[in-house]
């Protein structure tokens, strides 16, 4: 069945039920997994002057930072439960990130977390899982 499973987490409480449940499934099917947080790039999150809202180096160092932080948590949960687990820090919109990590990769399953919104609310906030949905080759695993 799935031999290499991404797991998509910007660290957020939801996105650690999509964790637990690819470790998890990782673990029934002898399967490994990469982990990747995806950052979106420093010009995407200037509004006005970007002289004046957010050095990109600090930015940058930042978002390393949060990423490892992430990314830490994610091989320790893999490591405890006896599942091989590599990480990826990537920098772009959140589903282009993620769907260039696992063709790059070469996964054969994706694993992400979902708000679940319906409704005029998906519409007006949008969800980069329906996004991964829509565009990803691989097959994408929800968790709400």
């Amino acid at each position: 069945m799935y031999k290499h499973i991404l797991i998509a987490t910007d660290g957020s409480e939801l996105a650690s039920r999509a964790v637990t449940a690819g470790i998890a499934l990782a673990k029934a099917l002898d399967a490994r997994v990469t982990a990747v947080t995806v950052t979106e790039p420093w010009s995407a999150m200037v509004i006005g002057d970007p002289a004046l809202t957010f050095p990109i180096a600090d930015y940058e160092k930042a978002a390393a930072a949060h990423a490892t932080h992430i990314l830490a948590r994610v091989a320790g949960a893999a490591k405890d439960t006896g599942v091989a687990c590599e990480t990826v820090h990537a920098s772009d919109f959140p589903a282009e990130g993620i769907i260039a990590t696992a063709k790059d990769k070469g996964c054969d399953l994706i694993v992400m977390a979902s708000h679940g919104r319906r409704g005029l609310s998906k519409l007006i906030l949008g969800s980069q899982a329906t996004r991964v949905l829509a565009l990803s080759t691989v097959p994408v695993l929800i968790c709400r």
